[in-house]
Parts: C-alpha cells; structure tokens; sequence
C-alpha cells in the first residue's frame, strides 16, 4: 500500500500492467456489471448540463430507457449510477462501426461540443476508488474484470505500462497534479529498490 496524505494506493496500481484493447473487449465495461457507471455528486449537475448535447449521440432504445428512469438512477449498494439497458449496456453507451461500445458523453466531448469527458469512475476503470466509511482516507484499487480485461492486461505486460502510466490523465483530474507526481515518484523508487 502507498500512502499519500489520505489516499492509500494499492501496490497492484504501481506493480501491474494495463493498455486498453477495445478491438478485443468491445467497450465490456460499459455493459457489464451490477449497475451503471458510478456517479460523485457534483457529476449529476455535470450530467444535467450536458445531457440535450449528448442525447443526439444516443440511440432509441438509450432515449427511451432514458425517459422511462431518469438521467441518473440511485442504487442501495453503489450510491448514484448511470441507468442501464436491462440490467446492462450503460444508456450512454454508443456502438460504432465495429461493434466496440464507447461513451456517448465522451463522443460529445470529442467532438468539442462538451467540456466534460465522462464519469470520473468510467475514466478510471480499472481502478475502483472507495471513501473510508469510518475515516477521511480514500482507497484506490486496482479491480479489472477477470474475463473482461484480460486482453488489456495482455497488452499492457506486452507494451510494459503500469497502469498508473496508462490512467496518469484520470488520476490527475481525481486527484490533482501533486498527487500524480507523488506516485510517479513512488513507482520509480520503488522500482530502483527491486533492481
């Protein structure tokens, strides 16, 4: 575990390796799992103002679902999450050419329509965070799913990317710059002591 302030980081994110390979995955985050993308509180009123720019990227079926739930669905376990399709494919999941699911709300902010990527736990997967129930310390995982990202942990041994190198963007907007530079700094000593 690496401690910084109050994040404590789990080794896994320093020691593994981790590229996403959509061709082989498919976007599989986006459609699996026990409820839709995990949202902070703030992001609901993110995803209130961008929601008329991003529904155009949306199929019917994700309108509908939209229109029938809400733009945001509140889960005993998770707290609020993006709505699914059927228990699912995120509503804001768009399938392009190739069959691969990507985010409708990242489209957007492609696009430059947006100033906001996505939900800050879609940019992070596969690391979870977690706030301490009894403390102020947060928790940062490193959780791919097993079948799922296997070809993304495959990749990543392959082109030697430990994942905090392959998520630098999504920790630094969670966390800040300080906070990156401070486990960059970590992982590198630590790396020096195992030669």
């Amino acid at each position: 575990m690496i401690a910084i302030d109050n994040i404590l980081v789990a080794d896994a994110v320093v020691s593994e390796q981790f590229v996403c390979d959509l061709s082989k995955c498919k976007g599989a985050c986006c459609v699996d799992g026990d409820a839709g993308a995990p949202l902070e509180n703030d992001e609901l009123d993110k995803l209130n103002e961008v929601y008329d720019v991003v529904l155009p990227y949306l199929n019917e079926e994700s309108k509908k679902e939209l229109e029938r739930q809400g733009r945001y669905v509140y889960d005993r376990e998770y707290g609020w999450v993006t709505p699914t399709i059927n228990s699912k494919v995120c509503v804001y999941g768009i399938k392009d050419k190739d069959g691969v699911v990507k985010c409708g709300i990242e489209q957007a902010y492609i696009d430059g329509k947006i100033k906001w990527k996505k939900p800050i736990s879609c940019h992070l997967f596969p690391v979870i965070v977690k706030n301490s129930k009894r403390s102020n310390d947060v928790y940062v995982n490193y959780e791919p799913r097993e079948d799922n990202c296997k070809a993304a942990c495959t990749l990543g041994k392959k082109l030697k990317v430990p994942v905090y190198v392959f998520l630098k963007e999504a920790l630094t907007r969670k966390f800040g710059k300080k906070f990156y530079n401070a486990l960059e700094a970590t992982a590198k000593h630590l790396n020096k002591s195992k030669k």
